[in-house]
C-alpha cells in the first residue's frame, strides 16, 4: 500500500507541473479560443461525415424544405423526412457554397463552443475560493471528453449542436441568480431570455423538451418566495414557448394544414391524421422494460449499450453521477429524519444544477431513452460529479477523490466510437443517374429502409417525384390511395432506386494500397517481397497481388475470406424489392436493372436503377 500510495502521489505531482500552465489568468480566454479550433481540426481528421441518419434525411430535409418538395415526393427519407428541416439548412448550405473539409472545420468549430460555455457554467457554479482557473478548464474540457459528444464531432445528427441552447440558458440563469431572488425588469428579461435559447433549441430538436421542462421545474429551486419561484417558472416558459414557436413553429403550421398532424407522422394517436396510422411514438425500443430496469438504468445500459444506442460505446461517468446523487439523497435525508447536523448541505446553485439533471435524466429515460440525446447531462457530469464528492468526502481529500474519479471515467472513453465518416472529396456527395427523357412523367421508388437512400433523392431532376414504399413508414388506408394515386397520375417511365452491394473492406483496401505506394513498398519486386512478408505477420486483411497494371511492380488485393459475391447480394435485393413492390401492384424487371456510381465523400454507395411497370 505505502508502494501505491507513492506512486500516486508521484503521478498527481507530475500532472500537476505539466498542468501548472492552466492556472495562469489569461488560460481560459485561451483555452476559450483554442478548444473550439482543436475540435474544428478533430472534425477535419475524422473525416467526411457519412452518418446513417445523414443519408437517410439530414441531407435530403434541408434540400425538400429550399426546392419546395413537401407537395412532390413521399418520404423519401422514411418518416424522418417529416421531421423539422431547420436544423440542417446550414450544413447543406455551407456545402454548396465550401468544400468538404471547410465544412467539416466549421461544424467541428461550433460544436467545440460548447466548451466555452461548459466553462462559463463551471466558474458560475465552484466556490470562489475553489474555483481555480485550472480545476475550472479542466473540468469543462471533461466534459467535452463524452462518449456521445465524441462520437458527434462535426457531425449532422444535430445533439451537440443543439446542447449549445441548453448550455446558453443554463448559463443565462446562473449568471443572473442574484436578480432571481427578487423581481425587477432584469429578473423577467433574464427569465425570458432563458426560455427563449432554450426554446429555439427544442424547437430545432424536440428531444430537447426534456430540459426545457427540466429547467422550468429547477427554477422551483431558487431561494425565494414560492410566489416568486412560480412567477419565475411561469415567465421562462413563456420564453420557451416563443422560442419554440420560432424554430418550430412555421414547420409545424404547414404540417398542420397538410397532414392534420403538426408532428407528423408521429403522436398520431393524438391528432389522428388520416395519411398515418394511429400510433403515438414511433422509436420506443431502447426504453426501459419495467421498474425494476428503470431504477437501476444507468447501469443497465452501461452494460449492454445497445439498449440505448445502435452502436456500442464505453461511458461509466453516467452510473457514477447516479450512485453519487443517491448516496447524497439518501444521506440528506436520514440527516432530516434524525434531525442530525447536516454535512451534506449543498448551495441554492448546486441544487438547482442537481434537480435540473435529475428532471432531465427522468424525463429522458421516460420519452426517449436514446443515448446521445443525453449528451447535455453527459457534459455537465464531470462537474456534478465533482460537486457531490466534495459534499460526501472528507474536505482534505475530497478533492482528490474527486479528481481521480472524474479522471478515470473520463479515460474510459478513449479510444472512442464514430457514428461513421468517409474520406474527404471533392463533393460531399455526388451521384450518376440515368437520362431522364421525361421526367415530368416520370416515378422513382425507393423498395428499402436500409441501407438509407433519401440523400440520392436531391440528385433527380426537379421534374421526378420520389415515393418510398414499404421502407417502415406507418402507411394508413389514405396513404395508400394517394400513393396509388400518383402512380396513375403519370404513365412513366417509373424506377426502382435500389442500393447495390459493396465490400466496405474495398475502402481500407484502397487506403492501405495508397499508404504501401507512398513509402514506395510495390515499385520493385524486392520491395514487394519485403511487403508479402510484412503482411503475413500483420493482420491487414490484404496480400499481394502481381502482376500491376499500373507501372507497379505489386498491388494489392482483399484475402480470400473478405471477398464478397457481389453479383449474389445484388440479386437478393432485387429479388426482395420485386416482392415489396408487388404489395402495391408494381413489376420490377430485373432483367433492366443497371448499375450508377454514387459516393458520400470518397467512399462509394452504388445504386441499381431497374424498370417498374404498373400491374402484376
Amino acid at each position: 500500500m505505502p508502494f501505491l500510495t507513492h506512486r500516486i502521489a508521484r503521478l498527481e505531482a507530475w500532472f500537476d507541473r505539466r498542468t501548472g500552465f492552466l492556472r495562469h489568468e489569461r488560460a481560459p480566454f485561451v483555452a476559450a479560443v483554442l478548444i473550439p479550433i482543436l475540435f474544428g481540426l478533430l472534425s477535419i481528421a475524422l473525416g467526411q461525415d457519412d452518418n446513417w441518419d445523414l443519408r437517410n434525411y439530414h441531407w435530403y430535409n434541408p434540400y425538400a424544405l429550399l426546392n419546395g418538395r413537401l407537395h412532390v415526393d413521399m418520404a423519401p427519407g422514411n418518416w424522418q423526412s417529416y421531421f423539422n428541416p431547420l436544423i440542417d439548412v446550414p450544413y447543406y448550405v455551407l456545402n454548396q457554397w465550401l468544400p468538404g473539409p471547410a465544412v467539416g472545420f466549421v461544424m467541428g468549430f461550433v460544436h467545440g463552443l460548447n466548451f466555452v460555455l461548459l466553462l462559463a457554467i463551471v466558474r458560475l457554479m465552484l466556490p470562489r475560493d475553489k474555483a481555480d482557473t485550472r480545476l475550472c478548464v479542466l473540468l469543462a474540457f471533461a466534459g467535452m471528453c463524452g462518449a456521445g459528444f465524441l462520437s458527434e464531432v462535426g457531425n449532422t445528427m444535430g445533439d451537440n449542436f443543439s446542447a449549445l441552447f441548453v448550455l446558453a440558458a443554463l448559463c443565462l440563469v446562473l449568471r443572473g441568480w442574484d436578480r432571481l431572488q427578487a423581481w425587477s425588469g432584469r429578473t423577467a428579461v433574464t427569465l425570458l431570455l432563458a426560455g427563449l435559447v432554450m426554446g429555439l433549441g427544442a424547437g430545432l430538436k424536440l428531444t430537447n423538451t426534456s430540459y426545457a421542462i427540466a429547467l422550468c421545474i429547477a427554477l422551483l429551486a431558487v431561494p425565494a418566495s414560492l410566489r416568486l419561484r412560480a412567477v419565475s417558472a411561469f415567465v421562462y416558459g413563456c420564453g420557451a414557448i416563443a422560442g419554440v414557436a420560432i424554430t418550430a413553429g412555421p414547420w409545424w403550421w404547414r404540417m398542420w394544414k397538410t397532414f392534420g398532424n403538426p408532428l407528423f407522422p408521429q403522436f398520431n394517436s393524438i391528432f389522428k391524421s388520416p395519411f398515418a396510422q394511429q400510433v403515438a411514438v414511433i422509436d420506443a425500443f431502447h426504453l426501459p422494460h419495467n421498474a425494476v430496469e428503470a431504477l437501476f438504468w444507468p447501469f443497465v445500459f452501461t452494460a449492454h449499450f445497445t439498449r440505448v444506442s445502435e452502436l456500442v460505446f464505453r461511458q461509466a461517468i453516467l452510473p457514477v453521477l447516479y450512485v453519487l446523487a443517491l448516496v447524497f439523497i439518501g444521506r440528506w435525508l436520514f440527516e432530516r429524519v434524525t434531525g442530525r447536523a447536516p454535512v451534506t448541505r449543498l448551495g441554492a446553485r448546486g441544487r438547482f444544477l442537481l434537480l435540473f439533471a435529475l428532471v432531465g435524466y427522468l424525463a429522458w429515460m421516460k420519452l426517449f431513452s436514446i443515448y446521445r440525446y443525453l449528451i447535455p447531462l453527459e457534459m455537465l457530469a464531470p462537474l456534478l460529479v465533482w460537486i457531490l464528492v466534495e459534499r460526501l468526502a472528507a474536505p482534505r481529500i475530497a478533492g482528490r477523490i474527486a479528481g481521480w474519479v472524474v479522471l478515470l471515467a473520463t479515460l474510459v472513453v478513449f479510444p472512442f466510437g464514430t457514428w461513421g465518416h468517409a474520406g474527404w472529396g471533392a463533393r460531399a456527395f455526388s451521384a450518376q443517374l440515368p437520362t431522364f427523357e421525361h421526367p415530368a412523367s416520370t416515378l422513382v421508388f425507393t423498395a428499402h429502409g436500409d441501407p438509407p437512400m433519401g440523400w440520392l433523392a436531391t440528385f433527380f431532376p426537379r421534374d421526378v417525384r420520389i415515393l418510398s414504399l414499404g421502407s417502415g413508414f406507418p402507411e394508413s388506408p389514405a396513404y395508400l390511395d394517394r400513393i396509388q394515386a400518383v402512380i396513375a397520375s403519370r404513365p412513366g417511365p417509373h424506377y426502382a432506386m435500389l442500393a447495390a452491394s459493396r465490400n466496405e473492406k474495398d475502402s481500407s483496401l484502397r487506403r492501405k494500397l495508397a499508404a504501401f505506394q507512398a513509402l514506395g513498398m510495390t515499385a520493385t519486386p524486392a520491395r514487394c517481397a519485403q511487403l508479402d512478408r510484412l503482411l503475413h505477420k500483420v493482420r491487414f486483411q490484404v496480400q499481394v497481388k502481381t502482376p500491376a497494371a499500373d507501372g507497379q511492380a505489386c498491388t494489392l488485393e482483399l484475402q480470400p475470406q473478405y471477398v464478397i459475391d457481389l453479383a449474389a447480394q445484388d440479386r437478393a435485393i432485387v429479388q426482395a424489392a420485386t416482392q415489396n413492390l408487388a404489395r402495391y401492384g408494381l413489376k420490377l424487371d430485373a432483367a433492366g436493372c443497371r448499375h450508377y456510381q454514387a459516393a458520400v465523400g470518397t467512399d462509394p454507395y452504388p445504386i441499381q436503377m431497374c424498370p417498374v411497370t404498373a400491374g402484376q
